[in-house]
């Protein structure tokens, strides 16, 4: 009976072992597939992050252009009025001057408006 006992222990000795081959065998599988599945929704993501890139790139150039020729024609405006500016100032400079010197030279005093004359008593 001992020799029968000691089989059976064997057998169960043998089958745990396989039991844990295949446990193990498991673990390493799933934990493949996680490994898998890491690296793919990485691929995923970089492509959806390509694409998305590519997007905006397309966007940004054409409403870039819109905002250039913009800037263009107001750098051209501003250019127009500024000469219109300088002409005007070269045009009025001698009456500027005159008017100041007017102002300046021909003094004609008068009593301030809030002056309130004191009684003469």
């Amino acid at each position: 009976m001992a020799a029968q006992n000691s089989a059976g222990i064997q057998t169960l000795l043998d089958a745990e072992r396989e039991a844990q081959k295949i446990v193990q065998k498991a673990r390493t599988y799933r934990t493949q597939k996680v490994k898998d599945a890491r690296s793919e929704a990485q691929k995923e993501i970089e492509e959806y992050r390509k694409q998305k890139e590519a997007e905006f790139k397309e966007f940004e150039a054409q409403h870039t252009g819109v905002h250039s020729q913009a800037e263009k024609d107001a750098q051209e405006e501003v250019k127009g009025s500024l000469e219109e500016i300088k002409k005007l100032g070269e045009e009025k400079t001698d009456k500027v001057v005159e008017d100041l010197l007017a102002a300046v030279t021909d003094i004609q005093p008068k009593a301030h408006r809030n002056f309130k004359p004191a009684n003469a008593a």
